[in-house]
């Protein structure tokens, strides 16, 4: 349509704010369409070759187009030979709308599952210069320390007070989360000792338990599940036992005559634990752990829809060498000044390959710099001062549900309760008023429900 004519008909219909819009249209476009749709330069953005340039290219390697390329160069076998059913291309600002419109769609409960994730305060400090800042938003460990001075020291903070809350010598500065942390850990036991069995505790998280043995399954490692305090290990033939600590279940239990017979018949032991409750109870370095991994989620990172969130993973100094991930050390610069630069790369795949000591090692370096950040925040004081408001929630709930006359088969707990209702009414009737209320818990074939508190937990 003419622009002139296709004006004119905007102005008979009375839309004199579209003919505003329009009227400066210097435009040679065949249809009102061409005029109306939004102008998108995302791909110009980040496609860096211009159409000049992309014509170039292909004519110094002998084709016409692009898609020339693609059919000379994809084999057969693995082309699509229908259209794919995907949407329409938009741009960004309709992307974001169309985001917003299915975020829209969640509903908010309050969450009281754990399992290795708990609800926290972020101090609005963090959230407003870390995680909204896009000079501190990257998931990868800074290669490039002459620009990235801050970054490393903030994580070098990070294996800091890991180190300092599990008692081990040597922390890495993430890995991807405690499942996949807890695997490579198991990973090291079975390269440390060169045995092919592995024992888990029925007690750790569910996920954790889940990820070892698709691990060990493609390692060809036997995987033996069972409660850790029935375990033989006189045999000589397991590489490494993992324990939740505290478990699942939220128990706390004194394992280290556990540990100590481990290492009389040469198995290294694996602590999953929580750095939260370790301000209060005994680290796993004090009795011996070798090694201790762990989710960081609570030291101040939002819940993310279950994540993943940052993992660490600490250990003792003889097994550094074989620890999976980056680890931040400190040296010299030209002028003598103290510098941080990555450690020990010797160890990762891009210098040895498919001899690494891991090929799973995704840091969570933007989260691991919150958590980092978090208890510089706090500091020790307030970080214990939260976990024993949490532990004291905990006791009052724990009263209150006793006082009911539910069954708690916790002794002693941090920040979990394990409940059986008396009967399945009782037990349905949970269920339904929970619903009512919003509140996620977690509940169990057995009819028994599993509930946790957290640092925004209001009494």
């Amino acid at each position: 349509m003419h622009r002139t004519r296709f004006l004119t008909k905007l102005l008979h219909n009375n839309n004199g704010e579209v003919f505003c819009l329009l009227r400066c249209i210097q435009s040679d476009c065949k249809s009102s369409s061409e005029i109306l749709n939004l102008p998108s330069d995302f791909i110009d953005r980040h496609i860096g070759p211009r159409d000049d340039q992309i014509q170039e290219m292909l004519q110094f390697i002998g084709f016409k187009s692009l898609d020339e390329l693609s059919e000379a160069t994809v084999p057969d076998k693995i082309k699509i030979k229908k259209p794919l059913n995907i949407s329409q291309p938009c741009g960004e600002h309709e992307l974001l709308e169309e985001i917003q419109t299915i975020a829209k769609r969640n509903e908010i409960w309050r969450s009281y599952i754990g399992q290795g994730y708990h609800n926290c305060l972020v101090p609005p400090v963090i959230q407003r210069n870390l995680f909204e800042n896009p000079g501190w938003v990257t998931q990868y460990t800074p290669y490039q320390p002459e620009i990235a001075q801050g970054r490393l020291e903030s994580l070098l903070n990070f294996q800091t007070m890991v180190s300092d809350l599990t008692g081990l010598d040597v922390a890495n500065a993430s890995l991807l989360d405690e499942a996949t942390a807890a695997a490579e850990a198991l990973s090291i036991c079975h390269r440390f000792t060169k045995r092919k069995k592995l024992f888990v505790s029925d007690k750790v998280h569910p996920q954790t338990l889940s990820v070892i043995k698709t691990r060990a399954e493609s390692l060809g490692l036997e995987v033996v599940v069972s409660d850790v305090k029935s375990a033989d290990l006189s045999s000589k033939q397991i590489a490494g036992l993992l324990f939740q600590y505290p478990d699942t279940e939220g128990n706390i239990d004194d394992l280290s005559e556990l540990v100590k017979t481990a290492h009389q018949y040469g198995t290294l032991t694996v602590a999953a634990t929580d750095l939260l409750a370790l301000t209060l109870i005994k680290s796993p370095g004090q009795f011996d752990v070798d090694i201790a991994v762990g989710n960081c989620q609570r030291f101040g990172v939002p819940l993310g829809y279950g994540g993943p969130h940052a993992a660490f993973f600490a250990c003792r100094e003889k097994l550094v060498r074989m620890m999976p991930g980056r680890m931040v050390g400190v040296t010299k610069d030209a002028q003598g000044e103290i510098a941080y630069r990555l450690a020990l790369q010797t160890r990762e795949q891009h210098i040895r390959r498919d001899k690494a000591t891991s090929n799973i090692c995704t840091a969570q370096a933007l989260l691991a710099n919150m958590s980092a950040m978090y208890a510089v925040y706090h500091g020790p004081r307030g970080l214990k001062r939260i976990a024993t408001r949490v532990h004291q929630c905990t006791l009052v709930l724990a009263h209150g549900i006793a006082s009911q006359g539910y069954c708690l088969t916790n002794d002693v707990f941090f920040d979990t309760l394990h409940v059986k209702p008396r009967s399945v009414d009782e037990y349905n009737a949970i269920l339904s008023n929970a619903k009512r209320k919003r509140i996620n818990l977690r509940y169990f074939p057995d009819q028994s429900v599993r509930i946790m508190s957290h640092e925004p937990l209001v009494t």
